[in-house]
């Protein structure tokens, strides 16, 4: 089942890279996994918002030899990218509290 992620993907993608530098399948194995199948990232969703962290300084990135022996772009997390995660995790815990009200209210 996929999941539509707009809104969350940068956060995920993010949340992932506090773990260290990773590719891009690296990243899509990892969010599949932690979320036990119930998120799966496509590569139409993943490369652009990757581009986009770059392009916003969120994360670096450089090719390197992936564990398979073949080159792959690993991304990292910068300083700036760090603030940024924390800045919407904050905003997601908010919203998660919010909506999880709404569902409660009787």
């Amino acid at each position: 089942m996929t999941n539509n992620l707009q809104g969350t993907i940068d956060l995920l993608i993010l949340k992932t890279l506090e773990r260290g530098p990773n590719h891009g399948f690296g990243i899509t194995l990892h969010i599949q996994e932690v979320s036990d199948g119930l998120l799966k990232v496509e590569e139409g969703s993943l490369y652009p918002a990757l581009h986009r962290l770059d392009r916003d300084k969120l994360v670096d990135a450089e090719w390197r030899i992936s564990e398979n022996g073949r080159r792959a772009r690993y991304y990292k997390l910068t300083a700036q990218g760090r603030k940024a995660l924390a800045s919407q995790t904050e905003t997601w815990d908010t919203l998660r509290k919010g909506v999880k009200k709404v569902l409660r209210f009787v």
